[in-house]
Parts: C-alpha cells; structure tokens; sequence
C-alpha cells in the first residue's frame, strides 16, 4: 500500500531523540592464570633478590667402627636477584568532559582509568611469560626484570634443534631453535625431569595452538570425545592430566609465547611488589585531568628443579 498524501512521518520530523544504549560490550579477555596463581611478596629494592640451596647427590654411607671422622666440603648457598620492572600507563581528559552527558559512563576519566588498569594488567602477565633477560636500567634505559624462561635449565624438553638454554641466573635469554610438533612424549619426557629433580609440577601453561595438541593425548579418560545417550552435548576436555610423575592442570593461557609450553609449580614463582598499584592523579598542567596506573614489580623464580619447558613447539 502507498502511503496518504502529505503524511508526516518520522523522515520528515526534526527533533527525535537519539536512542543509544547505555551498555558497552567489551569481550575482549582480561584473564592473567601465572601471575594470579603466583604467590605475592614485598620487595624492599629494585634489585630484589634471594638463595636457594640443594641437596648432594645420594651416596654409599658406611664406616667401621671406631674411625676418625672426617668433614665434607660444603658449598655455599646460590645468591639470584631479578630488577623490578616499572609498568606504567595514563589517560588525559579535558575538563570539558564534566559538562558532557554520555551514554555507557558518567566519566570519561573513570572508564579509561578502568581499562588502562586491566591493560596493565595483561602487560605484566605478558612480561613474567616473556623470554628476557633482567636489565638494571640507568637514568635513559628502563629497568626490566627476567621473565621466566630465563631462570630455567634443569628440565628442559627441546623439541627442535640448535637452540640452547640460558645460564639460569636471569641475566640472559634462551636462544630459539628451529621448531617441531609438541608431542605427549614430550611432557612426559618433561614430567620425569621435573620430578627426579624433586619438583612437583600442578600446572601448565600453554597457548590455545598446544593445548589443541594436548586433547590428542591419550591415557586420559577426560580427553576423549564423548556423546551420551539422550544427550546432545559432545565432550571433549583435558582439565586434569594424571602421570606417575604427578597430577597436573592444564591451563590456556593467552600471555605466553605459543613455541613455549611451561610446566610449573606454581608455590615456586613468586611476585615481588616494590609499588603495588596505585591510580593517582597527576599535576594539571591546563584545561584537563591526567591520571596515572602505575605498579612496580618483578619475578622470583624459587626453584629452577621444580619447574620445566617444552621449547620451540611449532606454532603451525
């Protein structure tokens, strides 16, 4: 049907309110599994630092009676240390903003203060994941601290070939090799060197790419594709992986590199705090507010023993 002559209709008014919903849709992921499940403690410098120890190996202990006894040379305690490292993030608004109704806000300030705060947050999960060496930083170089592949050397499964492990003290990355396929035998190559070390792995961290790869693992009841009578759900999940070497989680994680599978303890990796975070408001310095996300922290690697890698995983 045509429209009567001369309707007015909604084309032709002036005036009509804009109709725009007060909800603002942000999928992006904000999840930080290490640095969550990493245990929390107080840094008193920017070179933070502490010792481990170990035991000798085992031996024959038998003596005939009556012999003098002689002392065994002991060795002193290992000194390690890593920087903290400064993350840092702000946001201007002019004061314009104040006088301005929104939809989705009341503040401008406020919302971007929210985002920057989980950005930072991802920045620092990114940093403890990164295969980097610690630096000290001067009054032009930025402090860095040594993400985890740097402390790790003990147990180490290297998929590929020519790569080579860093010295273990923080102060140099791994070298990457060429890459191959993550494979079961693998981490269960892994898993054996963690635990004759005397580690006892709960968790491993690895990207969407190898965890796909792990669900083919075979041996766990969780894995295996499943679709149950009168049920229209297919199953398939790998949540819990039982070894002799010990029961461990797999964790996706969105932070670390793809090529590296890490297999932790998650009781030896701490974060040290020298500033936890703060939101501030800068100085005004015109017709704006300026505020500042700023948190100052770095990575204590406890126990190289008690954690492993699957290295230069293929990715492809």
């Amino acid at each position: 049907m045509a429209q009567p002559s001369n309707t007015f209709d909604s084309y032709d008014a002036v005036g009509i309110r804009e109709d725009l919903s007060d909800i603002i849709t942000n999928v992006s992921p904000e999840d930080t599994p290490f640095y969550t499940k990493a245990r929390k403690t107080t840094a008193r410098n920017t070179l933070h630092e502490w010792q481990t120890d170990s035991l000798r190996a085992s031996s024959a202990n038998a003596h005939i009676e009556g012999d003098a006894t002689t002392a065994e040379a002991r060795s002193a305690t290992t000194r390690l240390g890593n920087y903290t490292q400064i993350f840092k993030n702000a946001v201007v608004v002019p004061d314009t903003d104040e006088g301005l109704n929104k939809a989705g806000r009341a503040a401008e300030i406020a919302y971007h203060v929210l985002k920057i705060s989980k950005e930072q947050k991802l920045d620092i999960e990114k940093a403890l994941f990164d295969n980097n060496a610690r630096a000290a930083g001067n009054s032009s170089t930025a402090r860095e601290l040594a993400g985890a592949p740097a402390w790790l050397t003990s147990n180490i499964t290297n998929t590929g070939t020519s790569g080579a492990d860093p010295t273990g003290d923080g102060t140099d990355a791994r070298t990457d090799g060429a890459q191959t396929a993550f494979s079961q035998a693998d981490f269960d190559s892994c898993m054996q060197s963690i635990w004759e070390n005397g580690g006892n792995p709960d968790t491993v961290y690895l990207s969407a790419f190898q965890m796909n790869v792990a669900l083919g693992f075979t041996g766990n009841n969780n894995q295996r594709s499943a679709v149950q009578a009168g049920d229209e759900r297919v199953i398939k999940s790998l949540s819990v992986y039982v070894t002799p070497w010990g029961t461990i989680e797999f964790m996706p994680s969105r932070e670390n590199r793809s090529r590296d599978v890490f297999i932790m303890q998650d009781d030896m990796w701490e974060v040290a705090t020298l500033r936890p975070t703060k939101n501030v408001e800068l100085a005004k310095n015109g017709d704006n507010t300026t505020r500042q996300i700023l948190t100052e922290l770095t990575l204590v690697c406890k126990s190289d023993a008690a954690n492993g890698m699957v290295v230069d995983c293929s990715t492809s």
